[in-house]
């Protein structure tokens, strides 16, 4: 019987890293080290540990998400994502990976994309813009942000 879901991902920075996941998952890490970190959660089970190491960005990772029940479920996790201080990015009704879908992204320091979706529908088209723009499936480009002295700068 599996006990939970584990990923690890590779971060430049552990403590801003860190600052990000307490903030997406809204807990404590289980273990800190100097070059690791890991979450252990519950609800979704996850296994989720940060580990301090060079990497390519652009790499073959496309992003990581949570399925919620609804499009309430949605909204109240995009909501608490703000208030804990995340950059969201909101697609309500849109088509992706085949399937209509509310969600909100967010993405961690080092530029790996969350999202938090609920399937509406099944669709026949991958996405709604151009099919040969494979941009338009999946994360959303981010908008760059430079943080200044705890502000948000665009």
């Amino acid at each position: 019987m599996i006990k939970r879901m584990h990923v690890a991902v590779n971060c430049s920075d552990l403590e801003a890293s860190l600052q990000f996941y307490r903030s997406f998952y809204g807990t404590e890490p289980t273990k800190v080290k100097d070059n690791y970190a890991k979450f252990e959660l519950e609800d979704p089970a996850l296994h989720f540990s940060l580990n301090v190491r060079p990497f390519e960005k652009k790499g073959v990772l496309n992003h990581l998400g949570f399925q919620v029940n609804n499009t309430e479920e949605v909204l109240a996790m995009g909501e608490r994502l703000k208030e804990a201080g995340l950059l969201t990015i909101d697609e309500m009704g849109t088509t992706c990976c085949y399937a209509v879908q509310d969600k909100v992204w967010v993405y961690d320091p080092d530029g790996n994309a969350w999202e938090i979706f609920f399937t509406k529908e099944d669709s026949e088209f991958e996405s709604a813009g151009d099919p040969r723009d494979m941009s338009l499936c999946c994360a959303p480009t981010p908008t760059p942000v430079t943080i200044e002295f705890g502000s948000l700068k665009k």
